[in-house]
Formats: C-alpha cells, structure tokens, sequence
C-alpha cells in the first residue's frame, strides 16, 4: 500500500466531528421555525396593509 491509496483510504474511515450529521427526522425544529417566521411575514405585511403604510 502505498502512501497516497494509504492516505485515501484513512480519510474515508475518518469519524465526522459537528456540523449536521442527522438525516430527514433531525429537521423537525427547523421547518417549524422557517414556517413560524413566514407566518410572521405575513401577518406584518397584513398589518402595514391595514395601516396603509405602504
């Protein structure tokens, strides 16, 4: 083996430390947090309708 195909092959078998590593089911919060702040667009923007700010 020599020390390139070596190299290689240990990078592939390095263990991942942070970042996000879970799949589909880890995103739960987040799509709740993105829908909650578009939910607040909105009714900011019905608001400054209302208001006749714009």
């Amino acid at each position: 083996m020599t020390a390139t195909t070596h190299s290689a092959a240990r990078s592939r078998t390095r263990t991942r430390t942070g970042g996000h590593t879970g799949g589909p089911e880890d995103d739960g919060p987040k799509v709740l947090e993105h829908i909650l702040g578009w939910t607040l667009v909105v009714v900011l923007a019905m608001f400054v309708t209302q208001a006749g700010l714009m």
